[in-house]
């Protein structure tokens, strides 16, 4: 005799913020389209509970130089496209990136540093080679961050892209630019539920509103302390669905800078031979890490590999199907 079992579900009081990025003609801005992360009232694809009205989506990164320290399995990949960020973002935006992710580079092996001048025509010149929204990410710096973040605000005005990392020693100079030019910020803190909230306050304290703020709560990759950045996630995520107002900016997880700067990925040669085949271990390290970041909360995942974007899409795809 068939039996009806009751699945239980959580009840939950809260949702995520909805943070859309970029701008298009209408809005005042270039894009072909904008994407909006967030929405969701309940934990990730658990579908039966509660919504998710907006997929996670993925962003590729590219970068303003040559990559040096880059895996050669990523140089062999991109190939002269690493020359140009031009070249290199229209390719990103034919492999399938909903988002382009722009890292601008300290100083190099001769000491040059980018200047602002040179990060906003970069910024500029990308804009115009794809429709796609944009983020752009200073090479962690503080001081070099701050003036670069804010030529580039002031060159992509109207377009409503994304400036980071806003951390507590920096964050007040990026997110005046952003207020003075209509752009996005990213709030990042190391793994630390508090923090990631304190931050969000302090952000919010000098008038941007919330729906202008994406959470990086930082993480690592695969092997390399994701389970603690999991719980992390987790937990910042239970809170925001519980009602925490100042827990409930959409996240970023930046899984192509922690993956492929592990030996797992980058090494090919003195390796055991149990690690198999380097160019699909390589891959593999980085889709398996964004993929389970996804299931605890990422609604924006950056790639570096374009084999991983065809993973982590068809992921995405079936647990937004209900499978």
């Amino acid at each position: 005799m068939p039996v009806t079992v009751e699945v239980p579900t959580e009840k939950w009081t809260g949702s995520v913020r909805e943070v859309t990025l970029g701008a298009t003609a209408e809005q005042g801005g270039t894009r072909a389209k904008t994407v909006t992360v967030g929405g969701e009232t309940t934990l990730s694809f658990l579908h039966f509970e509660g919504e998710m009205p907006n997929p996670p989506v993925i962003a590729i990164e590219i970068q303003d130089h040559y990559p040096e320290d880059w895996s050669l399995l990523l140089k062999e990949t991109w190939g002269d496209a690493l020359n140009d960020p031009v070249t290199w973002a229209e390719k990103a935006e034919g492999y399938g990136a909903d988002i382009i992710m722009l890292k601008l580079r300290g100083a190099d092996n001769e000491g040059h540093e980018t200047t602002p001048e040179e990060a906003a025509a970069t910024v500029k010149k990308v804009l115009a080679a794809t429709g796609l929204p944009l983020i752009v990410r200073g090479p962690g710096q503080a001081e070099l961050d701050n003036e670069l973040l804010v030529a580039v605000a002031e060159a992509a005005k109207g377009e409503r892209i994304v400036m980071g990392l806003c951390e507590a020693k920096n964050y007040r100079t990026i997110v005046a630019a952003a207020l003075a030019h209509d752009q996005l910020v990213i709030s990042s803190t190391p793994m630390d539920v508090n923090l990631s909230k304190q931050l969000t306050i302090l952000i919010s304290d000098m008038a941007l509103p919330l729906d202008r703020i994406l959470m990086d709560p930082t993480t690592g990759a695969l092997g390399y302390g994701i389970e603690y950045g999991y719980s992390v996630m987790e937990r910042l995520r239970i809170a925001a669905l519980s009602g925490d107002s100042m827990t409930q900016q959409p996240m970023i997880c930046f899984v192509g800078e922690e993956s492929w700067r592990q030996k797992e990925s980058k090494a090919g040669e003195g390796v055991p031979e149990a690690w198999g085949d380097w160019a699909k271990r390589g891959v593999t390290w980085e889709a398996v890490t964004a993929t389970t970041l996804l299931q605890t909360g990422a609604d924006i995942v950056t790639i570096r590999h374009p084999e991983t974007v065809e993973i982590v899409e068809g992921f995405i795809e079936k647990l937004m199907a209900g499978g």
